[in-house]
């Protein structure tokens, strides 16, 4: 059976929230979306967090055994292209996650011609340049 997992970007705090292990957020679902309820205050008015932006874990973990979610930034190493930078997305016309290389180089799927990939940061954080070194 495929683990499902999500995380979620808290912009406000600028910091990675992962479901299942905050103390003091309770996340549900009511059928359509995922509630995050901020459980910190004593006021018995919990505050409702609708900034986050969720990503689902794609099923996959890099070669150092690290999950691979939606909005990380992976460094892949390609049998034909040497390394590369790249965004890890869900696209809805293949119905699959990809990794994006840029606006303008399109995407591609994970097939045999990736020797290694490694989670080398988010799409919220700054990234320092790609070096063969990371």
């Amino acid at each position: 059976m495929r683990e499902i997992k999500l995380r979620a970007w808290d912009n406000v705090e600028n910091k990675m929230l992962y479901l299942g292990e905050e103390e003091d957020i309770i996340f549900s679902f009511d059928g359509s979306s995922i509630i995050a309820t901020d459980i910190r205050e004593d006021d018995p008015n919990f505050q409702t967090l609708h900034h986050l932006v969720y990503m689902q874990y794609t099923g996959l973990k890099d070669s150092g055994g690290v999950d691979i979610y939606e909005g990380d930034v992976v460094k892949i190493t390609s049998t034909y292209s040497g390394y590369e930078k790249a965004t890890v997305k869900y696209e809805e016309s293949l119905a699959s996650f990809v990794f994006e290389k840029g606006e303008d180089q399109g995407y591609s799927r994970i097939d045999a011609s990736f020797k290694g990939i490694k989670v080398i940061g988010n799409i919220h954080q700054k990234l320092e340049p790609l070096t063969e070194k990371q």
